[in-house]
């Protein structure tokens, strides 16, 4: 048997390690393969297993619009009320807070003109009652042939005129909120509506000469709107009767839920907004006049065309999704993203129902 010395043997040994050392690597596949906005993915990427595919889907949207909003008091059940004559306060009839029916008393005023309406009325009374004893006389006459046709006629017109001038009299009285069978007596304001006195500013005593002050305020709260602002560019996505849901910061992680009540014709030219008000139900006071509020509008379905919002990929102001044109082919295509339904969103341009997407690690192809 041939025996190598020692040293060759440990040549042969170096010399095999440097052959393994020089012996090329194989090369790997690339990942994906671009020209332009097309991709191709090879066979054995790793990214085949980790892309996931789905067509773009057509489902109906319930459009979402959320803006601020105040509360307000519905005008129609809220009354304020003034002096209708310069007068003084003379008793309160009622406290802040007290709840009131309609024709209730609220308060009663002593009025010099309420005084001076009083003596018209009664000299007016006085004046017919004394043109219809004159005209019953001249009848009388005038039958048994002693009086003339034309002092009857004079009598009648007299007559007339009197009782034109009670009429007047006794309508100013109504007008100031008396009945001619209470003369003597103060000026009593009643309530219009039925409601709570939620302000009061007058108190016994005091002297009001302006008719346009304010002494106290009855409202009816059980049903409140909630104004909200939206701005010009939302306008064509809210409407009379759409759904409605409203949030306030008195009541934290509590949801209201009412109706588009009206949508305002005039836009404020200052703050380019609408005003779109919701009706809500408020039979426990709990929603008060001045209170913040965001409002969440839903609108009637509507069908869009959707796909997962991982589809999306954001590059600078643009965004993009992958169209499959072939197997494992791919086309980069901007879109235009709409609003977000839970995990999907709308693309409003860019995209067709049916067309196949990569809805899954898209971000890997940038």
């Amino acid at each position: 048997m041939h025996r190598f010395p020692a040293f060759q043997l440990l040549v042969l040994v170096l010399t095999g390690f440097a052959c393994q050392k020089a012996a090329p690597a194989l090369p790997e596949s690339p990942k994906v393969e671009r020209q332009g906005d097309r991709i191709s993915i090879p066979a054995g990427s790793a990214l085949r297993e980790r892309l996931q595919i789905g067509p773009a889907l057509v489902k109906p949207i319930r459009g979402r619009l959320v803006t601020p909003a105040a509360v307000e008091a519905d005008p129609s059940h809220l009354a304020k009320i003034s002096p209708p004559v310069p007068g003084r306060i003379v008793k309160l009839f009622i406290r802040f807070g007290d709840t009131v029916k309609q024709g209730q008393p609220l308060l009663s005023l002593d009025s010099p003109d309420l005084a001076a309406a009083q003596t018209d009325f009664l000299r007016a009374k006085s004046a017919r009652a004394q043109t219809e004893r004159t005209l019953a006389r001249q009848r009388d006459l005038a039958e048994h042939g002693i009086g003339a046709k034309r002092e009857v006629e004079q009598a009648e017109t007299e007559n007339a005129a009197a009782g034109n001038e009670e009429d007047r009299a006794t309508m100013r009285l109504k007008l100031l909120g008396m009945s001619p069978g209470n003369l003597g007596q103060a000026l009593t304001l009643r309530s219009p509506i039925s409601g709570r006195v939620l302000d009061l500013q007058v108190a016994p005593g005091e002297f009001r000469n302006d008719p346009n002050s304010i002494l106290l305020i009855v409202g009816d709260l059980s049903v409140v709107w909630v104004t909200a602002n939206v701005q010009e560019k939302d306008i064509r996505r809210v409407h009379k009767g759409d759904d409605a849901s409203a949030t306030f910061p008195a009541y934290p992680g509590e949801e209201f839920k009412g109706s588009v009540l009206s949508v305002a014709d005039l836009l404020d030219p200052d703050t380019r907004t609408i005003k779109v008000r919701i009706a809500f139900q408020n039979a426990e006071a709990r929603l008060k006049p001045g209170m913040f509020a965001t409002v969440t509008f839903t609108g009637a379905p509507v069908s869009e065309v959707v796909v997962p919002t991982a589809a999306l990929v954001l590059t600078g102001d643009k965004t993009y999704v992958f169209v499959e044109t072939l197997a494992w082919q791919f086309l980069r295509r901007p879109v235009e993203p709409g609003d977000r339904d839970g995990d999907l969103t709308i693309i409003k341009s860019g995209l067709t129902a049916g067309q196949r997407v990569v809805i899954e690690n898209a971000v890997l192809l940038q």
